[in-house]
């Protein structure tokens, strides 16, 4: 038995509370070197008449470890718990001590879960389990109200630049719900709508104002309602990491120095402000000049961001906010971000733009998600960019499972394309299989789904600006096959439970192998996604699991039987199935 392998703390993602009545206990193992383990768990002050042993699973495997875990009900809402592990016929049991031969009679210095207090129990909104998200970049979506249209915008669908305009417009948005609604979307992520320079308006000069090219905050409270009563909700970009050269309280600080009442709401390293060797001598996005970088430890700071955040849930009636770099701003204002807009909405969904590991955001203080882009990578290096073979994948996402609670996998923000990368068409080499492929694996994973405009239809671009060409309206010019993949995908995903929340498992993932299984299961419902990533046909063999004689291709309905006690299933290249068990 590999001893430097195991671990185990009792907190984070390792022994958390996963609703209520449950606390999630996990540990660590050298992959292939344990064949089983057990938690001895009981209450700390009854441990005679609660303590039992409970056989632990393999929920998650990455390239070094296994990842064991069980479910517990602590009788009294309390838990103190060791783990017994196997290894061939070593037999060791695992406190806070250390390992032992022998069961320990003493309970008091194994592990503990000291209380299960409902204030500690991390919740996110349960509806962002059912969501599926459209993220829209505003300028480019639909112009709906001419009379908002710059006057040196160019005409629509025309090659986008940094700088350019195209006329985009809240109104726009309220002329094509329909086509959300055919799509099956419930959730709209909007890039900035406030006030500032550019097109992209990550540069806010007005918080409290929806940009004049966009429309008003009327018409932005009358978009949300029409979104409401479609089912759809609407989430903003906060960007509360720095402003715009034009924010009022900056252009004090411009014209005069430290002696402006705003010079702590920035970060100054040297007065006069000023660029030396194109790096601005105070803190910014970036080097960006005109981003320069709010002072959040700043209690003025924090009770005006605070307030912003207040004012478009109270007076607008939106749902959430996505956090523009998210993991540049301190904890300490991101625990009264989330406590203050929790307070008016507790369904509020937050979550933040993070690129890597982001436990420490996610512990329940502060965001409820973030953009999974670690996700988005595995499932390109697996589908298009030949980085990885079933095995990678699987521990891949196998990691990225173990590394969060739960809860957290369940409504973590999954995406394959933004406004910050190249569109999923162009990732996937201009063939569609793989956008069928890649976008399948996006829907058959716990978390939301979010689909960037315009990829439904087939629209392709490299990075910015290219990615932030304007939607294509004429459909035409639409892959309508490809919009009616995502229409059926959606309505999967929509109709089975096992697929927002049930378990996962690889049921095939070797190295050298192009080939994937993945189950997901809740309790009766069983589903099975067969996925082909290699140049050519391949055939698969799937122990039919479920207690079902029959299971049916989600897409086209027809039957399949096992064929003693197997499901075989060829697939074309880049090709998938989906099979539910009747």
């Amino acid at each position: 038995m590999m001893l430097e392998a195991i671990y185990h703390r009792p907190k984070l993602n390792w022994a958390y509370a996963y609703d209520l009545h449950t606390v999630h206990l996990r540990i660590r193992t050298k992959r292939g070197n344990v064949q089983k383990v057990s938690a001895l768990t009981g209450d700390k002050y009854a441990w005679e008449e609660t303590s039992a042993y409970v056989d632990m699973q393999v929920f998650a495997s990455d390239d070094l470890f296994d990842y064991w875990e069980v479910a517990v009900n602590p009788p009294y809402r309390r838990l103190r718990y060791a783990f017994l592990i196997q290894s061939g016929k070593q037999l060791l049991w695992l406190t806070e001590e250390g390992y032992f031969e022998k069961e320990p009679q003493d309970s008091l210095w194994m592990f503990e879960y000291p209380f299960l207090n409902p204030a500690d129990v991390f919740t996110p909104p349960a509806w962002v389990k059912e969501a599926v998200f459209y993220q829209i970049f505003p300028e480019r979506f639909a112009s709906g109200d001419p009379s908002l249209t710059p006057a040196h915008a160019e005409p629509w669908g025309g090659e986008p630049t940094p700088t350019n305009y195209f006329g985009g417009d809240l109104q726009g948005v309220i002329d094509h719900l329909d086509h959300l609604i055919e799509l099956g979307i419930t959730a709209i992520y909007f890039t900035p709508l406030f006030t500032s320079t550019t097109n992209h308006k990550y540069d806010t000069s007005d918080y409290l104002s929806v940009d004049p090219q966009f429309g008003t905050n009327e018409t932005l409270k009358r978009l949300v309602e029409e979104c409401h009563k479609r089912g759809i909700r609407v989430l903003l970009d906060a960007v509360f990491n720095h402003c715009g050269h034009k924010f009022a309280p900056f252009v004090d600080v411009l014209e005069k120095g430290a002696q402006s009442r705003y010079a702590d709401w920035f970060h100054v390293k040297d007065w006069p402000l000023r660029v030396e060797d194109g790096i601005p001598t105070y803190e910014t996005f970036a080097f960006e000049p005109i981003m320069p970088k709010l002072n959040t430890e700043n209690d003025e700071v924090k009770e005006y961001l605070l307030n912003v955040a207040e004012y478009w849930i109270r007076e607008v009636g939106i749902d959430g906010w996505r956090l523009d770099v998210a993991n540049e701003v301190d904890h300490q204002f991101w625990r009264l971000f989330r406590d203050r807009v929790k307070r008016i909405n507790p369904d509020a969904y937050l979550f933040g733009e993070i690129w890597h590991d982001s436990l420490m955001w996610l512990q329940g203080d502060q965001f409820d998600a973030i953009m999974n882009y670690p996700f988005t990578s595995a499932v390109f290096d697996y589908i298009a960019n030949d980085k990885l073979d079933g095995a990678g994948f699987a521990n891949k996402v196998g990691a990225q499972l173990a590394s969060y609670q739960r809860q957290v996998s369940e409504t973590t923000f999954n995406l394959l394309g933004s406004h910050d990368t190249p569109r999923l068409l162009t990732q996937c080499g201009n063939d569609a299989r793989k956008v069928k492929l890649a976008s399948l694996l996006l829907f058959a994973f716990p978390g939301t789904p979010c689909i960037y405009y315009g990829d439904e239809i087939g629209m392709s671009g490299g990075g910015d600006p290219e990615c932030r060409r304007c939607m294509e309206w004429d459909a035409s010019r639409q892959d309508r096959d490809l919009f009616e993949f995502f229409r059926g995908l959606i309505a999967l995903r929509k109709s089975s439970e096992a697929l927002r929340t049930g378990s996962v498992r690889f049921l095939h993932a070797k190295a050298g192998d192009a080939r994937l299984v993945l189950e997901r299961v809740h309790e009766n419902e069983h589903v099975l996604i067969l996925v082909n990533a290699g140049r050519r046909s391949a055939s698969l063999s799937v122990e039919a699991g479920g207690g079902a004689r029959v299971w049916r291709d989600a897409f086209e309905g027809t039957a399949a039987a096992p064929d003693g006690g197997k499901l075989q299933v060829k697939l074309p290249p880049y090709g998938y199935a989906v099979l539910r068990a009747d």
